[in-house]
């Protein structure tokens, strides 16, 4: 019988779920199952019980063009107060391009009229404009969360809108090489209480394993009340793909 046994939210997986980003799910899902523990992922779109959501242990929502959030927001902000809640109990979550800029207080598209956000994260997202070049191309940067400090994570960015943080925001990550939130500030992505903002595509986890065990270390914590040690596993193969794209980007690990 196995001792723990974690539920995996996957918000929208029709509409968001570009660049690969499935790929978290199932490295949360792997690296759970190979240490024994049991998993469960709930598929949440607009059919989803409120009751089953306020189970959930991690939550995650990946990318989307600006068609689809539009599409996304409107189902997302009837399920405002119980995202929320799981956030405000520490639930680890992980939220990709499009998700943490719905996750914000607005993102401005391209065209048409601004996307009020859930106001969870304290920042703000816009597109500059057709004349803007997308901010494209392999990155590389140093994490800045407790646990993960100083770890060194690598991914592909791909985003046409820029993100300020406010005041009452702080960065997942100081960029190295690559562009980031916006190209201005070296800031990427956002962190609140557990949850975890980026723009890392590609996808982030099977690149970065470390935030993978973080996710399901705070997971575990938050739902057994006790802290659980994880076995490694191993990482060589992770470990040396990672060595690999930060060489070429001229970083040495």
């Amino acid at each position: 019988m196995k001792d723990y046994s974690l539920k995996i939210g996957w918000l929208y997986p029709d509409l968001m779920s570009t660049y690969g980003d499935r790929g978290n799910v199932i490295v949360l899902q792997k690296r759970c199952e190979w240490r024994d523990i049991e998993v469960k992922i709930l598929k949440i779109d607009e059919h989803t019980n409120d009751q089953d959501m306020k189970t959930i242990d991690i939550l995650f929502g990946g990318g989307a063009q600006d068609r689809e959030q539009k599409i996304v927001i409107e189902n997302l902000n009837k399920k405002k107060q119980i995202l929320h809640d799981l956030i405000e109990k520490n639930v680890p979550s992980l939220f990709v391009c499009g998700s943490p800029q719905l996750f914000g207080k607005y993102y401005e598209p391209e065209e048409g009229k601004r996307i009020e956000g859930l106001g969870i994260f304290d920042m703000i997202s816009k597109h500059p404009g057709i004349n803007h070049p997308r901010l494209i191309g392999n990155v590389i940067a140093r994490a800045q969360i407790h646990g993960l400090e100083d770890i060194t994570i690598v991914g592909f960015e791909n985003h046409g809108g820029r993100t300020y943080l406010g005041s009452n925001a702080r960065p997942f990550a100081k960029i190295i090489k690559g562009n980031g939130n916006n190209g201005e500030d070296s800031s990427e992505g956002v962190i609140y209480k557990n949850a975890i903002g980026s723009y890392f595509h590609g996808p982030l986890l099977p690149k970065n394993p470390e935030i993978a065990d973080w996710l399901i270390s705070k997971a575990l914590d938050v739902k057994y009340k006790k802290s659980v040690t994880l076995k490694d596993p191993d990482d060589t193969l992770s470990r040396t793909a990672k060595s690999t794209i930060a060489k070429r980007l001229g970083i040495k690990l």
